[in-house]
């Protein structure tokens, strides 16, 4: 039997011993994030920055709105960085047990202020994407511009004094394109959702940088100064903004 999953000194997976649980959550999505690796001639630089241990808050920019950044970076942190991320995701997932059962087995957790404060407690390392909805569903045509950082992940990372470390993810913009955005009120009030113009991704060279690691010198209460809260965000914001911009102009191509 061909092994797809053997790295050097690992056992061989035999797929027939195997149940159907390990299969649908652990062989198949590792051997399709090596292949959307391969695809994407993912780089990754930084990875000595994520903490060995400890409460650490990891915070990407969003987009692309398929979701593949979210995916993409928690197998990375997982496989490359020794950490068992639990990730911040869209209650949409959690709606029904069809969708909330995987996303549980692939360590989404719904996006929320108590969860996320939960985890980082237990010293967990957690993903958060600040720009919410707004920056994964944004226009193509504002393309790596981080939208308005919501300010609760600068609050967690206060009250739990976990790590705070940025990440910046260029490639996505390219790989779906997306034409606009609406906004849902009648029915679904608050919700956004992307007018794509591609489903397959386009294989646009993708990169992933962990930058250095941020600890907030304040304690806990701190979380309760909302200027000092705003100030820090929008410290972090602009200082991954300064980050995205010159990784995304000094790249020699998109797509070659």
């Amino acid at each position: 039997m061909i092994n797809f999953f053997k790295k050097p000194n690992e056992k061989i997976f035999n797929l027939k011993n195997l149940d159907r649980e390990t299969l649908l959550y652990k062989v198949f999505p590792r051997f399709l994030m090596e292949i959307l690796k391969k695809y994407f001639r993912l780089e990754v630089e930084g990875l000595e920055n994520i903490p060995k241990k400890g409460a650490v808050l990891l915070t990407p920019n969003h987009s692309g709105y398929s979701g593949f950044d979210a995916v993409l970076l928690s197998y990375i942190i997982s496989e490359q960085g020794k950490r068992v991320p639990r990730v911040l995701t869209h209650h949409l997932w959690f709606l029904t047990p069809t969708t909330a059962l995987p996303a549980q087995k692939l360590g989404f957790i719904e996006a929320t202020y108590e969860n996320g404060l939960q985890y980082l407690k237990k010293k967990n390392a957690v993903v958060l994407f600040p720009e919410g909805e707004k920056g994964n569903f944004k226009p193509s045509r504002k393309m790596y511009q981080l939208q308005e950082f919501k300010r609760g992940f600068v609050r967690m990372a206060l009250e739990s004094e976990a790590v705070i470390v940025p990440v910046i993810i260029v490639g996505a913009e390219e790989t779906h394109i997306n034409l606009s955005q609406l906004k849902l009120t009648k029915f679904l009030k608050g919700i956004i959702i992307p007018l794509p113009l591609n489903v397959i991704p386009l294989p646009a060279k993708w990169k992933i940088k962990f930058l250095p690691p941020i600890q907030l010198p304040y304690k806990p209460e701190a979380a309760n100064d909302r200027e000092l809260v705003h100030d820090i965000a929008q410290d972090i914001q602009e200082q991954m903004q300064e980050a995205l911009s010159k990784e995304s102009k000094n790249r020699e191509s998109v797509y070659f």
